[in-house]
């Protein structure tokens, strides 16, 4: 039976060995007995109960062994694109990582050598810098611009920056941060460059359920099916459905010779899946799971409004307009403060921990990224303690 998800509850997870919370006051300074995490990308939410009911299944049959036979699990995933985003997949396709960022990382390996470039668009999600200068290749960050109060591709400034070791794209879409639903035209332009500099395009697609009324997200090899001989899909259900301790997610290769590299790499470091993370992706992968969503993202969608009415109060600040995800990415310039000034407010006055916007790469340093993702109150609670925080400024 399915029961109306109680996204306004709190739970403490102090002490539960969270990043977010329990390493907050070590690294920010943030103090643990009142402040508010707003920075590591997990939900303040319980999963849905088809999630749980998995898991507690596995406990009371007490034997956790090696996972065999991944019909049913396949079959989820495939349902799952079908059904909320217009896909059919082969299940020949489909590998399973530990996380997308372990699947960036293969990638990475699979399909460049050291020293060869890799552009991403900046700012963007900070773990696919340090992974590709991990293994020795290049970071090319090519900026995006701001129109309209939205992240919108430079495609001129890219053909300015691509060399001739220049191997792979990394697109983030939807968006992290900024939360853009890029469009099909957008999608394109993306495509058409990866096949005229012969680049591997790699979309990390992790976010394409949490996408807010009035967008549609359409996945890659739909925008642009012509591109499918060199495209690496990633997706998961860890964001969607607040599981990201599970470090599971599916790399999706539909071109046989690119998936014969992938498996190789796959295969030579040792990488097989986690019992648990296949359960709960089974689990959530279904009509209950989908309901879930649906509810999970007309919260959300109020979380996002109270934010960026709030926030949008304070002079010098703005809250970019999301389309996706629970990541709001707010742009401090019009203070004119230095970085060290507002992020001093925001940490020490407001006791609130966010990402700095520095970590996102070029573009990103006048800003901070704030998790809309837990009770509401909370969020108000954050507002209020930013307008203080700034009040000289009103």
């Amino acid at each position: 039976m399915t029961t109306t998800p109680d996204f306004d509850e709190i739970i403490n997870r102090h002490g539960t060995h969270s990043v977010k919370w329990d390493m907050m006051e070590r690294i920010y300074g943030v103090p643990a007995t009142d402040g508010l995490a707003m920075w590591v990308a997990d939900m303040e939410f319980r999963p849905p109960r088809c999630v749980q009911a998995a898991v507690e299944k596995m406990a009371a049959h007490g034997l956790y062994g090696y996972y065999g036979d991944e019909a049913e699990y396949l079959a989820a995933i495939r349902w799952w694109m079908q059904t909320r985003h217009g896909w059919e997949v082969p299940p020949e396709a489909i590998f399973t990582t530990h996380g997308l960022v372990n699947g960036t990382a293969l990638c990475v390996d699979a399909y460049t050598e050291p020293g060869d470039g890799v552009i991403l668009m900046t700012p963007v999600y900070h773990a696919f810098a340090r992974v590709i200068r991990a293994a020795g290749r290049e970071v090319i960050e090519c900026p995006l611009t701001v129109e309209n109060g939205r992240h919108v591709f430079d495609t001129a400034d890219w053909e300015a920056r691509v060399t001739p070791r220049t191997k792979m794209l990394i697109l983030c879409s939807p968006h992290n941060p900024g939360g853009r639903v890029w469009s099909i035209a957008e999608l394109r332009a993306v495509a058409a460059f990866c096949r005229k500099h012969d680049l591997v395009l790699v979309s990390d697609e992790i976010h394409h359920d949490l996408v807010f009324p009035g967008q549609t997200h359409t996945v890659m090899p739909l925008a642009a099916p012509e591109i499918v001989d060199r495209l690496v899909m990633m997706t998961a259900t860890t964001k969607t459905f607040n599981i990201a301790g599970s470090h599971s997610g599916n790399v999706i290769v539909l071109d046989p010779a690119l998936r014969a590299r992938f498996a190789a790499r796959m295969t030579a470091l040792g990488i097989s899946a986690n019992s648990f993370g296949l359960f709960m992706a089974s689990a959530a992968y279904s009509p209950e799971g989908a309901a879930w969503v649906d509810a999970l993202m007309a919260y959300l969608d109020g979380n996002r409004r109270l934010f960026d009415e709030g926030i949008n109060t304070i002079p010098g600040l703005g809250s970019m307009a999301l389309e996706a995800t629970y990541l709001a990415w707010v742009d401090f310039v019009g203070t004119g403060m230095a970085p060290s000034e507002f992020i001093g407010r925001v940490e020490k006055g407001a006791r609130i921990a966010t990402n700095h916007g520095a970590s996102f790469g070029a573009g990103g340093e006048n800003c901070l990224r704030f998790n809309l993702a837990m009770p509401r109150a909370q969020v108000a609670e954050a507002v209020a303690r930013m307008q203080e925080a700034f009040r000289d400024l009103q």
